[in-house]
């Protein structure tokens, strides 16, 4: 539907739709540019305040995975005004605007309309130094991949929904998803990380394939090193808690890696789609260590090593494990 639209070419849009990356960004001069984004999705658990709270980490998320920093947010609702009462609408929106604070960003205003199941989310604009900025494309042979965030996020609130998860794995759960990735723009604006994107909605191999076709390289992920929010995630795999879009993205991400030794619980947690995931950076090994005490700094839940981009004619994913 995309190839169908008109393409407009302005020399000072940085970057658009052609490399899907997490926003866009737009050039003001020779040391600004814009980043604008856009995210929403419906209630993944049942605490209206906390769905505030991640959908708007979501969409804020976007800007830190371009580098940038969060200058101005604008609501984005949908709402069964016949259903949902007025304190429920009330604490999402609180939820939210706690998130856009903490980010140092502000509010601006929004936009409501009766919708048929309640949605939220946020249209947000960042500033980022064009010289500075973290995009999908940039990727170079040898670059480390580090991953900010544990996997099994779509699996752990799929168990909420159906009543599987423990109290302690929705809790960390929630603060897995709750937590700003603001440590994109620090590490961005330190010159450390050479490409970048925020692991979302088509779980870690989709996203990292768009880094790769964007970049022109490959990667090799090792399984047994990407983190999991629980080994409880585990447990539910093997009772068949799996969304759908995981199970979706598993069958897509056949098309294009190479399945080494690794498990068919490993090979789910790579596609398993992620809300409000980490940032996956591809770091020169030079900077690594630096890196690695930034993310400490900014007390990221984890700065896993999880693979490396390597030199490929076609862009593929190897999937090793040394289990």
């Amino acid at each position: 539907m995309l190839r169908q639209l008109p393409v407009l070419r302005d020399r000072n849009l940085l970057v658009g739709a052609a490399t899907a990356d997490d926003a866009g960004v737009y050039r003001i001069d020779r040391d600004r540019a814009l980043v604008q984004t856009v995210d929403f999705f419906t209630p993944i658990v049942d605490d209206p305040f906390v769905y505030g709270q991640i959908a708007a980490a979501n969409a804020l998320s976007d800007v830190y995975a371009m580098g940038g920093r969060p200058l101005t947010a604008m609501n984005l609702m949908g709402i069964p005004t016949d259903i949902v009462p007025p304190r429920v609408i009330n604490a999402i929106l609180r939820g939210g605007a706690m998130k856009v604070k903490e980010a140092r960003c502000v509010l601006v205003g929004g936009h409501t309309i009766r919708n048929p199941e309640p949605v939220y989310g946020l249209s947000v604009t960042g500033m980022v130094s064009p010289r500075r900025m973290i995009t999908n494309a940039a990727a170079r042979p040898g670059d480390l991949l580090v991953l900010t965030k544990p996997l099994g996020i779509g699996i752990a609130t799929t168990g909420i929904k159906r009543g599987l998860t423990s109290p302690s794995l929705a809790k960390m759960a929630i603060r897995v998803m709750a937590q700003l990735n603001t440590v994109g723009a620090d590490l961005a604006q330190a010159g450390l990380v050479r490409a970048g994107v925020d692991v979302t909605g088509f779980g870690l191999l989709g996203h990292l394939s768009s880094m790769c076709k964007a970049s022109g390289v490959s990667a090799v992920i090792q399984a047994d090193r990407a983190p999991v929010v629980s080994g409880e995630v585990h447990s539910l795999i093997e009772k068949n808690c799996i969304p759908g879009g995981s199970r979706d993205n598993l069958a897509f991400a056949n098309r294009f890696v190479e399945w080494d030794n690794a498990t068919d619980a490993q090979k789910v947690l790579l596609a398993d789609a992620q809300t409000s995931g980490g940032l996956l950076l591809a770091v020169p090994p030079r900077n690594l260590e630096k890196m690695l005490i930034r993310l400490k700094a900014g007390r990221s839940l984890c700065a896993a090593v999880i693979g490396e981009v390597v030199r490929s004619n076609k862009s593929r994913i190897l999937v090793q494990s040394g289990i």
